[in-house]
């Protein structure tokens, strides 16, 4: 497919937050949004290249001691560099699954993207507290409007 590319780094290490991915790219693959492909690359196996050949990204992340998954700074740490120069403007999204508040999670990630200058598409979703089924609505509005916005040369 033509089109635009939009790339889901999203770790996902147990039943609920294989639920969220799967709502996100669910939503992101609804069928009135035609010229925007999805792909989602666990953090550990994402590159530098997925992220060249992206129009625009979805993190999505739980909250590990107040912070982000080993898995997405693992991701971080190893496209940083090579994605600098060439990915500035990037319009990205984020989900964080919190068991807490999430707000050191969000805050690590805010910082990592504000250096790399990755633009910011709306604020951060924190999914907080206890498990909700209301989550996955939301994972896939996040999805599906994030590649509504691609399609629509929005961002």
């Amino acid at each position: 497919m033509t089109g635009k590319q939009l790339l889901v780094v999203a770790h996902a290490p147990s039943p609920n937050t294989q639920a969220l991915v799967d709502a996100v790219l669910r939503g992101a693959g609804h069928p009135d949004i035609a010229g925007v492909s999805v792909r989602h690359v666990p953090p550990l196996q994402a590159t530098a290249e997925d992220v060249l050949a992206a129009d625009a990204i979805i993190l999505g992340t739980t909250e590990n001691l107040g912070y982000m998954s080993g898995a997405l700074k693992d991701f971080f740490d190893r496209v940083y560099y090579r994605v600098l120069e060439e990915r500035q403007g990037l319009p990205c999204a984020l989900y964080v699954r919190a068991g807490h508040d999430g707000t050191g999670t969000r805050r690590a990630v805010e910082t990592i993207v504000t250096g790399l200058r990755w633009t910011w598409v709306q604020d951060p979703l924190v999914l907080r507290g206890d498990w909700q089924e209301a989550f996955l609505a939301q994972a896939e509005e996040l999805g599906m409007a994030m590649a509504a916005g691609l399609e629509a040369g929005i961002f």
